[in-house]
C-alpha cells in the first residue's frame, strides 16, 4: 500500500498517509490569536510534504487554557487569524485540522476537575469538583469552538481525549469518582465524550470531519482497560466520530506517556501499535497511529500489516519539518529525531529541537 499516494478518510481526501500529530506550537499571542510566526511554522510543515497538519491544543474556553502561546477558539475574534492559518497551509497543498481541548487539572493551572477524588499519582493538590452547570458550559464551548473552526475553513476537527486532559479525566476511573450521571460507572464516565460529540454534530452537521485523539487505555493500574476503550470508541463512532488517533490515557507522567524517551541504540517501537491494531480490527473506522515511529520502513510495515490507516508523528517534524519530502525523494530513510525529549517551547518562535540550539534560550514551562 502506497504511503505517498492519495487516500480518502471519509469525505476528506489527503495527498498521502502522513499526519502531523498535534502539540502546542507556542506561537500564538497572549490572547491566543494566530501570529506571523504561526503562519511560518505551519508553512514549513505543509511545504515539507505532510498530508494533514493537526494544530496543537486549541482551547475552547479561557479557563481551559494550559500553556503560553496556545491557540484559542473561545471567541469569534479568533476566527480571522485562524482563516489566515488555513489559507497558508492550503497554499502548499496540505490539509489542516484544528484540535479542540479543555485542559483540566492536573494539566491545567486552575483546580476544577471532574471529581474531588483521584487515584492518579499525578494529583498533587486539592481539587474542586465541577458543577453540572460548569460541565454543560464546557460542552457548549466545545460545540461553539467546532462551529468557529468550520467557519475558519479547517478541513477537520480533532478532539483531544488523551494525555490526562479533561476528556480523559472524565473517562478514567482513576480520576472520575462522581456519584451523579457524569461519573461512577463506565456508562456515566463516557457521557461527557458522547455529549460533546452530539452537540458538535448539532452545530456543524453530519458531513464535517470529526476526529478524536483518544487515550484508549490508561497507563496506571486500576485505570481504563483496552476493552473498555474499544467499547467507548464504538459508541463515539456511532455518535459521529470519523477517525481515531490512538494514544495514551491517564498516567503517572501525563502526556509524557505518549512521548517516551528512547535510549541510545534502543530498537524503534511504535508505542501504541497493538492497541491501534486491536481497534482497527474491532471497528470499521480509519485508525491513525502515533508514537515512536522514526523510519519509513516501520511506517510502511504498519500500513502493510493493516495495523493503522495513517501514520502520525510530531517530534520528528520539530527537527525536520521536511521529513516526508526527504522520505519520498529517497534523501533519507530515518528521522534525525532520537526521541531525546529535548523539544523546547520557545514563546513567539514555536517548537525547536534542543539539540540544534547552542547557548541558553528562554523557554516556556
Amino acid at each position: 500500500m502506497d504511503l505517498f499516494g492519495p487516500v480518502r478518510i471519509g469525505k476528506l481526501e489527503l495527498k498521502n498517509r502522513f499526519v502531523r500529530s498535534a502539540t502546542c506550537e507556542s506561537t500564538a499571542d497572549d490572547s491566543g490569536k494566530v501570529t506571523d510566526a504561526s503562519l511560518d511554522f505551519h508553512r514549513s510543515l505543509s511545504r515539507g510534504g505532510v498530508g494533514i497538519i493537526i494544530t496543537g491544543l486549541t482551547f475552547v474556553s479561557a479557563a481551559g487554557r494550559s500553556f503560553p502561546g496556545q491557540f484559542g477558539i473561545h471567541r469569534d475574534d479568533m476566527v480571522p487569524g485562524l482563516k489566515r492559518l488555513v489559507q497558508a497551509v492550503h497554499g502548499d497543498g496540505a490539509k489542516i485540522a484544528l484540535q479542540l481541548v479543555y485542559g483540566g487539572t492536573p494539566q491545567l493551572f486552575d483546580d476544577v476537575t471532574p471529581s474531588t477524588v483521584s487515584k492518579s499519582s499525578r494529583t498533587i493538590r486539592p481539587l474542586q469538583q465541577m458543577t453540572e452547570a460548569q460541565i454543560k458550559s464546557i460542552i457548549s464551548d466545545f460545540a461553539l469552538g467546532a462551529e468557529r473552526a468550520r467557519l475558519a475553513g479547517f478541513d477537520a476537527i480533532q478532539l483531544h481525549g488523551a494525555h490526562s486532559y479533561l476528556m480523559c479525566q472524565f473517562l478514567s476511573p482513576l480520576s472520575n469518582h462522581r456519584t451523579d450521571r457524569w461519573g461512577g460507572s463506565l456508562e456515566n464516565r463516557r457521557r461527557f465524550h458522547l455529549e460533546v460529540i452530539r452537540r458538535i454534530r448539532e452545530r456543524v452537521g453530519n458531513d464535517y470531519p470529526l476526529w478524536i485523539k483518544f487515550g484508549i487505555r490508561d497507563e496506571e493500574e486500576g485505570g481504563m482497560t483496552l476493552e473498555q476503550g474499544i467499547e467507548t470508541a464504538r459508541l463515539m463512532v456511532n455518535e459521529g466520530i470519523n477517525a481515531i488517533e490512538v494514544s495514551a490515557g491517564m498516567s503517572a507522567i501525563g502526556a509524557k506517556a505518549a512521548n517516551p524517551t528512547r535510549k541510545r541504540n534502543e530498537p524503534e517501537t511504535a508505542y501504541f501499535r497493538d492497541s491501534a491494531s486491536a481497534l482497527k480490527r474491532s471497528l470499521n473506522v480509519p485508525v491513525i497511529l502515533v508514537g515512536g515511529i522514526r523510519s519509513l520502513a516501520l511506517a510502511q510495515d504498519i500500513i502493510n500489516r493493516g495495523d493503522a490507516d495513517l501514520i502520525s508523528m510530531c517530534r520528528p517534524f520539530i527537527r525536520e519539518p521536511d521529513l516526508i519530502k526527504k522520505w519520498q525523494e529517497h534523501v533519507s530513510q530515518e528521522a534525525a529525531c532520537t526521541s531525546c525529549d529535548r523539544c523546547l517551547h520557545v514563546p513567539g518562535e514555536g517548537l525547536i529541537c534542543g539539540r540544534l540550539i547552542k547557548g541558553p534560550v528562554k523557554t516556556s514551562k
